[in-house]
């Protein structure tokens, strides 16, 4: 079967963060192997670190301390993991070349042709709309502030009522990544503040930015197309 092509015009783009526009998927690992260090477990591989990419917190230290067999309680672990995450999230740096992407997607345009009769004639006038974006992270209030607060010239591209959190209570318990419920979500958030006239964008409108599977995964089954971005460990698998 051949690939579909006829696709409609992006309308919008949403994006993840962690990984995609900062650099904290290296500052997530880094604080895990401090703790497993401390306590002479093996560092954490790739075939781990995978599965905790992209999930929502709560999920995603479950998993890990299932794995790591670490001769703490999870509650402590916990404690240990978040006190290191507060110590080196304020040093998050946005991965080259994404300041120039979000600075370039604020004057992007897509034009809609409408019918139009010109003395008489038919003729197409080609109308500019602006693309629309906006934030769709399973990282928490807590955690985005200690990774944003120092980046607010970066992220005000997003507008505040466009950036959807791992915590918002909006998005039901257990409903995060690889699930579609934070994409729908980031489009409502767009379609309830389009300008007068401008009709809602549909799932098939929008191009998501995903790197990691839970995420794209998230990004496919709201319907709508995704690219995904390895990272230099991904590459290597």
């Amino acid at each position: 079967m051949a690939p579909r092509t006829d696709f409609p015009p992006v309308r919008a783009c949403l994006f993840d963060m962690d990984g995609l526009l900062l650099d904290t998927e290296d500052l997530y690992t880094l604080c895990v192997n401090l703790v497993l260090e401390k306590y002479q477990r093996p560092q954490l591989p790739w075939s781990i670190k995978a599965k905790l990419q992209g999930r929502p917190g709560p999920v995603a230290n479950k998993l890990f301390h299932d794995w790591a067999k670490l001769p703490i309680s999870e509650a402590e672990y916990i404690e240990q993991y978040y006190a290191l995450q507060a110590e080196h999230f304020p040093t998050t740096k946005p991965l080259p070349g994404i300041p120039e992407l979000l600075s370039n997607l604020g004057r992007t345009r897509y034009w809609d042709l409408k019918k139009s009769s010109t003395n008489g004639t038919n003729g197409t006038t080609p109308t500019p709309h602006r693309v629309h974006i906006a934030l769709a992270t399973s990282s928490h209030e807590a955690n985005f502030r200690l990774k944003t607060n120092h980046l607010t010239e970066l992220f005000s591209v997003f507008e505040t009522p466009r950036r959807v959190l791992g915590d918002d209570a909006r998005i039901a318990p257990g409903r995060g990544k690889p699930l579609p419920d934070i994409y729908h979500l980031a489009l409502k958030t767009i379609n309830d503040s389009l300008p007068a006239g401008e009709p809602p964008i549909t799932p098939e409108e929008c191009l998501v930015f995903e790197d990691s599977v839970p995420g794209v995964e998230a990004g496919r089954r709201a319907g709508m197309r995704v690219v995904g971005a390895a990272s230099d460990a991904e590459e290597g698998v």
